[in-house]
């Protein structure tokens, strides 16, 4: 008897603990798609209209230029930059060149192109996360000043190098810093549609040092009121904006920080005349872990976002928010005499399934092919890192609007379900692709891999009106996958 009342106890425990594990997965697959409708939802303020019937391969239309480095900016006025709801922008950092502090309205993705290795220093200040790097008292003085400094705490730092992809959040601060001998050269796109903006679709930094209107202007005169309103969009970079404290009252802060005014003016830095990428008065001495010692958590903070949970989680004080994409195991298709290509999405990097973004990196060897493919759920942003190549895409209807050859430092920017085919020049070709998904899918429509592939010959056959020859032919002619080796008995494409 009592044998059989705990094995009726054990039952029910079992059953109710398997009821509540049930009732956890349901919960976070609830969340999960409720938060894609509203990501979803959100995007669609970008795009009143996205009728786009023109693209071209663009150049920055404008820089700003401050004390060790320049910003240089896409007009975001362009039409296929409001469908997709983003804009881009790249930076150059000269040595010992620090990107002050700020915070953002949207987030950001990152990705190095050019730097020495490990020459960069990232910071992300995580709001109510510890202090959890400390200095020896002194670390960083010298003389007289030495013995009167306090420890210096700081939370974690990051160093990154060339094919680095960072994942910023919105509202968090973030600062770059080069400690190498040469240039840092980045770009990143800013999804501005994201769900996680609820002002207007333009990207705005709240800086809380320097004086960013100080930033020199370069770049076209004329300033034509654009569809979103604001016209000539670096004008909210640094154009006529101080930081944040500058606005608040002298008083207020003094009591605040319990400090004398003259350290407030300071603060304030209404007087500095540098722009937001300063030069440092000598070399920083920062306290940091080496490349890749970071940690490796590779999930999220389970309920943050709504997405899926594999038992371990990761909090936001621990977030991994760098990935090397050049780094083999991010490889996930590659031909030996057609090229590479690797992604980093929200099942390798966890913290783009709050971001809602992706990244691709394309290598293609001499004359190597892309299979022409178009993206199912997201809009994609493709930037030229090294050598040319010509692009062709195709938009709704049928119809051509793109076909020119791109070179490096140029940015194509391809909104959803258009179709893309790329094909290497004679030097080979090297881009990077953001995409406005965090695990965003592409269907070709030649290879292995093919939707024509994928049907029926009979369907193949009544479709495009040829012999079944003639459908196995278009079926199965052309084996690989995704990068194809240039040659062929089509001979390319013109």
């Amino acid at each position: 008897m009592a044998n059989s009342l705990l094995l009726l106890s054990l039952s029910l425990s079992f059953l109710f603990l398997f009821h509540g594990c049930v009732a956890q997965v349901e919960l976070q697959q609830q969340r999960y798609w409720k938060s894609l409708q509203q990501h979803q939802q959100h995007r669609l303020r970008a795009k009143t209209e996205c009728q786009v019937q023109q693209l071209t391969a663009r150049q920055p239309s404008y820089r700003l230029q401050s004390e060790a480095g320049v910003t240089e900016f896409w007009d975001a006025n362009n039409e296929e930059f409001q469908c997709a709801g983003i804009e881009f922008v790249r930076h150059t950092i000269q040595p010992r060149g620090l990107l002050l502090p700020y915070y953002s309205n949207a987030p950001q993705l990152v990705y190095i192109v050019q730097g020495q290795s490990c020459s960069g220093i990232q910071g992300t200040v995580f709001p109510g996360c510890g202090e959890t790097y400390e200095s020896e008292p002194g670390f960083g003085f010298t003389g007289e000043e030495e013995g009167r400094q306090r420890t210096d705490r700081h939370q974690k730092l990051r160093r990154f190098r060339r094919g680095d992809v960072l994942a910023l959040r919105e509202g968090v601060t973030h600062w770059a810093y080069n400690d190498g001998d040469t240039p840092i050269i980045s770009v990143a796109l800013r999804d501005v549609a994201n769900e996680a903006n609820q002002l207007d679709l333009k990207f705005r930094r709240f800086f809380l040092a320097g004086n960013p209107q100080t930033a020199q202007f370069q770049g076209q005169q004329e300033r034509e009121q654009g569809p979103r309103g604001e016209g000539w969009r670096g004008q909210e970079e640094g154009q006529g904006k101080s930081n944040m404290f500058s606005g608040f009252n002298e008083e207020f802060l003094a009591e605040s920080f319990n400090i004398d005014p003259q350290l407030v003016r300071k603060l304030q830095s209404r007087e500095d005349n540098r722009g937001f990428i300063v030069r440092a008065e000598r070399p920083l001495r920062l306290v940091l872990p080496e490349y890749g010692r970071e940690e490796q958590e590779r999930q999220w903070q389970q309920g943050r976002g709504g997405g899926y949970v594999n038992g371990l989680e990761e909090t936001i004080c621990s977030l991994k928010i760098r990935q090397n994409i050049e780094h083999v195991s991010t490889t996930h298709s590659y031909n030996p005499r057609g090229g590479r290509i690797s992604t980093i999405n929200s099942q390798t990097l966890p913290i783009l399934g709050q971001l809602r973004l992706s990244a691709e990196k394309g290598v293609l060897y001499r004359n190597g092919i892309t299979a022409p493919h178009w993206s199912t759920n997201s809009h994609s942003a493709l930037y030229v890192t090294r050598g040319n190549a010509r692009i062709q895409v195709v938009g709704h209807q049928g119809r051509s609007v793109l076909n020119e050859e791109v070179n490096e430092g140029q940015l194509v920017v391809v909104p959803q379900n258009f179709a893309l085919a790329i094909r290497a020049g004679d030097q080979g070709f090297e881009y990077v692709t953001f995409r406005t998904n965090d695990n965003a899918m592409k269907s070709e429509l030649a290879g292995r891999l093919s939707a024509i592939r994928a049907m029926p010959d009979e369907v193949v056959m009544n479709s495009f009106g040829v012999s079944r020859e003639d459908a196995r032919n278009l079926k199965y002619n052309r084996d690989e996958a995704t990068v194809f080796s240039p040659g062929g008995r089509s001979g390319g494409y013109a």
